[in-house]
């Protein structure tokens, strides 16, 4: 419930940038010119972004705008919004579980057709894989930690994480990430390379990683999987981080890592 609030708060205020604040006017004629607008302009644009998910229509949104209008200036309220609080709720789920349908129905044409490429896999859970270099070392099993790069993008072509653009390498126990890093990574040696197409109910499912990543988004990664860490080293290591069990190893990865995330509790 908290987590819903916090989500809906971010797109009401994505609306009020958006829209500027003079109702009188047409608010997209606003010039943007000085640093000041433009700073304006730039936090609309960041924290709008997640209006597109509510697929709102122009009604929708005047009617959104005229809301936060009202209470920013202190003026009467039409009605008493406490009294609307479940249809508000309800109405952002739906429309949160529809763009994740839509999603969903994208994705699994692009892996559908992803997996008719010659060399290409799918296996029983989703996961479509296709091998482009094969590695000569050995296999990682899910409770080894391994030395991965990768570079992962949205069926757009829209990148939301890249190791191999920080140029830097990322270390995390394979057991602990999205389950279709954990089942893809294994089914390649040390020095192998891979494209994996993941489902978005072997990644981040319905809710997604907001921003960068939509519900019900299916992602695709080029990944190589540089070493796999066993041995007295690897235990030291997950003995040493039993606290932060389920976070990657680094401390600037936990930051930085959007595609292996560590796997989230449900909360209410």
């Amino acid at each position: 419930m908290e987590r819903f609030w916090k989500q809906l708060l971010v797109m009401l205020l994505g609306v009020f940038f958006l829209v500027g604040c003079n109702e009188k006017s047409d608010p997209t004629s606003v010039k943007v010119s000085t640093e000041q607008d433009k700073t304006f302009y730039a936090m609309g644009l960041m924290l709008g972004q997640n209006l597109a998910k509510l697929d709102l229509t122009d009604q929708e949104l005047s009617a959104l705008y005229k809301g936060l209008y009202t209470a920013a200036k202190n003026q009467k309220a039409e009605l008493e919004w406490m009294e609307f609080q479940p249809k508000i709720q309800t109405m952002f789920q739906d429309r949160m579980k529809k763009s994740s349908e839509k999603q969903m129905k994208v994705g699994k044409e692009f892996a559908d057709k992803f997996s008719k490429e010659e060399g290409a896999v799918k296996t029983a859970s989703g996961l479509v894989y296709k091998i482009t270099q094969v590695g000569t070392g050995a296999q990682p099993k899910a409770t080894d930690e391994v030395e991965v790069n990768y570079h992962g993008t949205l069926m757009d072509g829209t990148v939301f994480d890249s190791s191999i653009d920080r140029k830097q390498s990322v270390t995390f126990p394979l057991d602990r990430v999205i389950k279709g890093w954990t089942e893809g990574l294994q089914l390649l040696k040390e020095g192998g390379k891979a494209r994996l197409v993941i489902p978005s109910e072997l990644a981040y499912g319905d809710m997604g990683a907001p921003p960068k990543i939509p519900g019900g988004a299916t992602l695709i990664f080029d990944v190589e999987l540089i070493k796999i860490k066993t041995g007295e080293a690897s235990k030291t290591t997950n003995a040493a981080t039993t606290d932060k069990a389920a976070k990657p190893a680094a401390k600037t990865e936990t930051k930085k890592v959007e595609a292996v995330p560590a796997k989230e509790e449900k909360k209410s």
